[in-house]
């Protein structure tokens, strides 16, 4: 069984100022999580984690990373703004972007972000642009298919990101020619992975790419950026990575292949943003309807517009009933938002406590990719984010959106003038 980091009294509390559906994330869950990444990479003198902040863009959640030595890791004009705004400067910021527009890379060289470059024709973008940095990393990718000894994770071959080894190759060459000093290699080839071995294999293919790109061009690679991936146990059976031991098998790896080859202070970087903050975050929603015809139906306050990976990607997030976590699981329902799109289900014939209109629904694990992917379709309106405070008080650190603020960018004369009779 799941738990939660909340309880239903607590949840009380919070209702009584802040009106669901709504955003918790547990900064206590985050340090901890945070801490232990670091301690896994710990042997690694240069080690830093990057974290993503597509994943949770919140400056109060950047603040926390940051005051726990995580950088940050940016792919469009406003995550860097907003992580300059946060606080974060020149090598704490990574920028990994595809089809970059000209204005990015030129915002991305004038705050001295480190500049992951996606395509071997944007070096060339990249110099008419901004200009070329004396640092520079590249991302890689293989091609063909990524797997562990016989599991197939992914298939790089499909995937639009990155360079082909021998574009590597020239694009280390045309990079220095044009003044470069410094290397990274990056690469993400699967995502969401509930294996230790994923990191390992994937450290051994960019470990290897990097001696090979020392030995056909001179130029060393000063840092590897091992990116994502790393998942999150969403189902309750799901067994959940261990980042001390993945830790261990990275620097096995790293001392198997690097440190032989002359290469033995290359720096590790990660992009974890997944693993370190979405087991910290929930969904908090009521239940406002409960409709029976050819199935059961709960209908809440929250829709796919505050949490869209289920109707997405058919993801699973395991759902608590606060105050009957301990009751049998003696219904089913499809559990559902208001949007007029049949996939707006956060659940499908879930066995779940039997549920009465004003129950509150927590749906775990929604601290990554949760409120950032939402969006305003059929006029919804994204709900607040809030902090649950170590010390057990409650921020606000992003208040719900109104109508003022879904109408901002429209011209319309008398368009609030029947509002305050509905307020």
């Amino acid at each position: 069984m799941k738990k939660t980091f909340v309880s239903k009294e607590k949840i009380e509390e919070i209702i009584k100022q802040y009106p669901t559906p709504f955003y918790l994330y547990d900064e206590k869950g985050i340090r901890e999580t945070a801490r232990a990444l670091l301690k896994a990479f710990s042997w690694n003198a240069g080690f830093r984690e990057y974290f993503a902040v597509k994943a949770t863009p919140n400056p109060a959640i950047l603040k926390i990373l940051q005051e726990e030595g995580c950088g940050v890791d940016c792919s469009s004009l406003t995550e860097l703004m907003l992580a300059k705004a946060a606080g974060f400067s020149g090598r704490d910021i990574m920028f990994s972007s595809n089809a970059t527009p000209a204005e990015e890379f030129v915002y991305a060289k004038k705050i001295g972000a480190v500049i992951n470059l996606d395509d071997f024709t944007h070096i060339d973008f990249l110099e008419r642009c901004a200009g070329l940095p004396e640092t520079i990393c590249c991302r890689f990718n293989p091609g063909g298919e990524f797997a562990i000894h016989t599991a197939i994770m992914d298939k790089p071959e499909d995937a639009k990101y990155g360079f082909t080894k021998e574009q590597l190759k020239e694009g280390f060459f045309v990079l220095r020619e044009k003044g470069v000093r410094e290397f990274g290699l990056h690469a993400f080839l699967a995502s969401n992975t509930l294996t230790n071995e994923y990191y390992p294999a994937l450290a051994a293919e960019l470990f290897k790419t990097a001696v090979w790109l020392k030995e056909e061009t001179g130029a060393a690679v000063s840092f590897i950026n091992l990116s994502g991936g790393i998942g999150i146990p969403y189902r309750p059976e799901d067994k959940p990575n261990d980042i001390m031991e993945i830790g261990r098998l990275v620097k096995d790896v790293y001392g198997r292949i690097l440190t032989p080859a002359g290469m033995g202070n290359t720096a590790l970087f990660t992009e974890l943003g997944r693993f370190v903050l979405g087991p910290h975050g929930c969904l908090v929603a009521t239940a406002i309807h409960k409709k029976n015809i050819y199935k059961n139906y709960i209908g809440l306050d929250a829709c796919a517009a505050n949490l869209l990976r289920p109707a997405m990607y058919g993801a699973y997030h395991h759902i608590t009933v606060a105050g009957k976590e301990n009751g049998p699981a003696s219904a089913v329902y499809d559990v559902t938002g208001s949007l007029c799109e049949n996939n707006d289900k956060f659940a499908i014939d879930r066995k779940l406590p039997p549920i009465e209109p004003g129950d509150r629904l927590i749906i775990h694990d929604a601290g990554a990719h949760g409120f950032a992917m939402g969006y305003n379709y059929n006029g919804k309106l994204r709900c607040a984010e809030l902090l649950l405070r170590g010390d057990g008080s409650v921020r606000l650190i992003r208040r719900a959106e109104t109508p003022e603020d879904y109408f901002a960018t429209l011209k319309l004369s008398g368009l609030f003038d029947d509002m305050e009779s509905l307020r």
